[in-house]
């Protein structure tokens, strides 16, 4: 599994559409995306991460919280919950991709970018 993350709108999907060879339309059957929001209540991440790392070829999750800490507990537990998620699914990829302004850089292991 290829782990992708990176800011919103950053060009993680396109990047898996090169990464896999494929279009829009097949991406959804070989990977899965935002799963930032899978995170937020569930019981047991890594449980969610193996789930993930073992049904998708490439898992996208959008990084949150690296600017304002929100007010509200419901939010910070939820940002929380996605980065462990990521750390988590991190180590189960045998590639992390990060994407910036659209350009992948590789965290670790090799991509055939």
């Amino acid at each position: 599994m290829t782990f992708i993350t990176g800011p919103l709108w950053s060009g993680k999907r396109e990047f898996a559409c090169r990464l896999l060879g494929c279009g829009p339309e097949e991406l959804a059957a070989r990977a899965v995306w935002d799963v930032q929001a899978l995170a937020a209540g569930c019981g047991d991440l890594a449980a969610l991460a193996d789930a993930l790392a073992a049904r998708y070829e490439a898992v996208i999750l959008t990084e949150e919280g690296g600017g304002v800490v929100p007010a509200d507990g419901g939010q910070r537990a939820a940002r929380e919950a996605a980065g462990r998620l990521a750390c988590l699914l991190a180590a189960r990829a045998e590639c992390v991709v990060r994407v910036f302004c659209g350009l992948p850089l590789v965290l670790k292991g090799e991509c055939n970018l």
